[in-house]
């Protein structure tokens, strides 16, 4: 039986890591070769102070990335929702122009695809949220309102299926329509919705993420949410998740929650009520922000298993800062 990174790789139609590409070389009866090619990593992090203050104005020459402590030269570098700039040899930078430099800087990077971020918001409507439905679906209005003029957001609902209210539009307007038509009913596959959600973010270039807003446990679906969450992390997508369960009473679903957050480059929240639950969308979009975007091609490496990523800020006062970012990435392989 095929593993579920199988499954969803020939599902979505591409490689589990944005431009990832699987090459046979030669197959004989009984043992296939295979090259893996990774092409273009987009990583984003945010980097904080001892206090947990973001840290702003930092520059390409202030980062040291590595893959499996092999240096990696930045290709382009954003910070926030600033335009996107190419990242010169001696580390100075200059602007992308559509049609024009982007060209130069490598045939995936396109400048208006990096301006702003396409943020995918996952709604449970499931009968867990009978309650706190109202209060919720305003608290997610509130958060679309709020986005950067930079940004496109795409609402989506699940109980037992997937239903999506609203494409990624920078209309916000189209985006609370489609929220507001969502109703509460039936069992909730919150891991069969996110792997779809997961899907259609991973077709769309530049920087993504997910927010899942949910009341607990999944009761109806049908892949593991670590199969789940090693997709979102091999695409780069961060996952924010906000529960509106208390994190004491659901230890299991708590414990999940808080390691795909984690291991996606996100974060999560545990907001019972409406005004925590709103503080923890305003803490998303200071997050989003906040955040630094770079892209780079990865240098030579062996290891066709998962890549470990790090993030330094060089210098004394680098050690005092703490960078969040997700641990690395597998490229694909072919069968």
């Amino acid at each position: 039986m095929k593993s579920l990174r199988s499954i969803v790789a020939i599902g979505m139609g591409l490689a589990l890591f944005s431009g990832a590409g699987v090459y046979l070389l030669a197959q004989d009866s009984s043992r296939p070769t295979f090259r893996v090619k990774v092409d273009m990593v987009v990583l984003g992090f945010t980097v904080t102070d001892s206090k947990g203050r973001y840290v702003n104005g930092l520059k390409p020459k202030d980062f040291k990335i590595t893959e499996d402590g092999i240096a990696q030269k930045l290709n382009t570098f954003a910070e926030g929702n600033k335009p996107v700039m190419q990242v010169m040899d001696d580390g100075s930078m200059k602007p992308l122009n559509p049609g024009g430099d982007a060209d130069k800087a490598g045939p995936d990077v396109k400048s208006d695809a990096f301006v702003g971020t396409n943020v995918f918001v996952l709604f449970d409507t499931s009968n867990y949220m009978y309650r706190g439905f109202v209060y919720a679906s305003d608290a997610i209005a509130d958060f679309v309102r709020g986005l950067d003029r930079a940004d496109s957001v795409a609402v989506y609902t699940f109980s037992r299926n997937l239903t999506r209210a609203s494409d990624l539009t920078k209309d916000r307007n189209n985006a609370i329509l489609g929220l507001r038509k969502a109703v509460a009913g039936d069992d909730a596959a919150l891991y069969n919705g996110l792997l779809l959600t997961l899907r259609d973010a991973a077709k769309v270039p530049g920087r993504k993420v997910v927010i899942v807003f949910s009341n607990g446990p999944d009761n109806a679906s049908m892949v593991a949410p670590d199969d789940v969450r090693a997709v979102a992390e091999d695409e780069g997508i961060p996952i924010y998740v906000i529960s509106t369960a208390e994190a004491s009473r659901d230890a299991i679903s708590s414990s999940v929650f808080k390691r795909i957050a984690t291991r996606t480059g996100g974060k999560a929240y545990f907001a019972k009520t409406w005004q925590k639950q709103v503080e923890a969308f305003e803490s998303i979009r200071e997050d989003l922000g906040n955040s630094y975007t770079v892209t780079y091609y990865p240098q030579t490496n062996p290891n066709d298993g998962f890549r470990k990523i790090a993030v330094e800020v060089v210098g004394d006062v680098g050690k005092k800062y703490r960078v969040r970012a997700r641990p690395g990435y597998r490229p694909s392989r072919g069968f």
